[in-house]
């Protein structure tokens, strides 16, 4: 009566109380496990009465009416989930699992365990599962019509929200063997998306993939957290920092090794969780989590809370910013493939031994500056930009610098430049640039800096592609626009 999946499904069911079958369709599932005395009582359930009417025709043939209620809902709706033991979930989108599971508002004790199956966005249902606080228990696969299908038994009792880190996400928890023919599919999936990205220019995400392909046919492996911090400084050498600075190695990690790191622009409260939660041994972070002198170290200090994880933090600031490849260096290739420039860029603020902070472009065709302004937007991905008021209507020579960079606005004007990028800007620079008819783009502080991360992951993988390495997702935008 079952197909492959199904009948997989059938066999983590327990049995011990009532099974739920979410969309049911025929009600094959349930009518197996009612006729092979698996289980006494089934609830199939279905969020269109199509559906419903072919199960009902089932269970009539089959004789159990009695033992199956038909219910017409949006997933587990208006399902009554007391004295339930085991709920079926399978043939939908992972999304849509996720969805129906995070929309359960009570569940009773006796909600033992879920059985999954789904069709697409598998690695999303495993992060979301565990966000949930749900714990996978097995994971098994089916070969059927030459598709492989994953098959979750997933513990509802855990209660402890827990992270995944993308590769884990894709990873799966199969044992032994069992989800080797998975993994291989995996990595022969993720390499060709890589391929795809490099042939369409997008070199930082198709290394990314193609690290995540060699961690599924590999595994996850270590590295001394010294060998890592000399790679990082053999690209961005700590000693180009400004003399105020911060940069360096600044909270030890507990231990000399590390598997997993977590990228963010900020080390706060939030990044240090989810570094813990996911298991990273060492933050790495553009801004310093130490930079002034403290008296005395609070429960709510980011660095009190690395110290007590025993989470290693790695900063790289203005040496992030002025070397090769670093923060403006990502902007000025953005900048190249948005605008087409062919001219090699200008240094912007020179601070000697051949370095500077910033780049001066021309661009191969003038550009008015609303459009300009739209195009950035678009690149540092903002909510929205501020652009001074009385701008040129033709821009020719940009100037940009990361972060904070409205002091500049005077160099820029000397050097030429009919507009400056950058962030933090503050009122006098706003009417200085009205007055002189100059054009000057807010992109803010965090999107002009926060992009560097994507680079930095590239270079890390690149490196170390055993190396789990997870940009954050607390790394967001600190203000709310309303």
């Amino acid at each position: 009566m079952l197909d492959k999946r199904l009948t997989a499904c059938a066999e983590l069911v327990g049995g011990e109380g009532i099974v739920c079958d979410v969309g049911t369709d025929h009600a094959y599932l349930a009518a197996e496990l009612i006729t092979s005395g698996k289980c006494s009582k089934v609830i199939a359930s279905d969020v269109k009465e199509g559906p419903l009417a072919s199960a009902k025709a089932t269970v009539e043939k089959y004789g159990i009416t009695d033992k199956v209620d038909l219910i017409l809902s949006d997933g587990l709706e208006k399902v009554p989930l007391e004295g339930v033991s085991d709920i079926v979930i399978a043939g939908m989108g992972g999304e849509t699992i996720a969805a129906i599971i995070g929309g359960i508002e009570n569940l009773p004790n006796s909600v033992v365990r879920f059985i999954l199956q789904p069709m697409t966005k598998t690695e999303l249902l495993r992060k979301e599962l565990y966000k949930l606080g749900f714990t996978i228990t097995e994971e098994r696969t089916v070969e059927e019509s030459g598709k492989l299908y994953v098959i979750m038994l997933v513990d509802a009792r855990s209660g402890f929200e827990g992270w995944l880190t993308e590769t884990e996400s894709i990873y799966g928890f199969f044992d032994g063997e069992s989800g080797q023919q998975y993994r291989q599919n995996e990595s022969e999936r993720l390499s060709k998306i890589a391929v795809s990205l490099e042939k369409a220019g997008k070199q930082s995400d198709a290394t990314h993939y193609e690290a995540l392909a060699f961690r599924m046919k590999n595994g996850t492996g270590v590295e001394e957290i010294d060998d890592v911090i000399a790679y990082l400084n053999s690209l961005y050498p700590f000693n180009l920092q400004e003399k105020w600075d911060n940069s360096g190695y600044l909270v030890e990690s507990q231990g000399t090794e590390v598997s997993k790191i977590l990228l963010t622009l900020d080390i706060t409260n939030e990044a240090v969780m989810e570094a813990d939660l996911k298991g990273a041994e060492l933050i790495i972070s553009h801004h310093p989590v130490i930079f002034d002198a403290r008296k005395r170290l609070l429960r709510t200090d980011p660095v009190y809370k690395l110290v007590q994880s025993g989470i290693g933090a790695v900063c790289m600031h203005t040496n992030l910013d002025i070397a090769d490849g670093g923060t403006n260096g990502v902007i000025l290739g953005k900048l190249q493939s948005a605008f087409g420039i062919l001219a090699a860029p200008e240094p912007f603020e020179e601070i000697g031994s051949e370095n500077n902070l910033g780049w001066i472009v021309t661009l191969d065709e003038p550009a008015d500056a609303e459009t300009f302004g739209k195009k950035i937007k678009e690149i540092f991905g903002c909510e929205y930009i501020r652009m001074s008021g009385s701008s040129k209507n033709q821009l020719s020579k940009i100037a940009f610098c990361s972060g904070s960079g409205g002091s500049m606005i005077g160099l820029a004007m000397a050097k030429g430049c009919d507009a400056l990028i950058t962030g933090d800007v503050k009122h006098d620079v706003w009417i200085d640039a009205n007055n002189h008819n100059f054009a000057i783009y807010d992109c803010g502080h965090f999107h002009t800096e926060n992009i560097v991360l994507t680079e930095l992951r590239r270079v890390l993988e690149e490196k170390f592609p055993q190396l789990d390495v997870e940009i954050a997702e607390s790394s967001v935008d600190p203000c709310v626009y309303i």
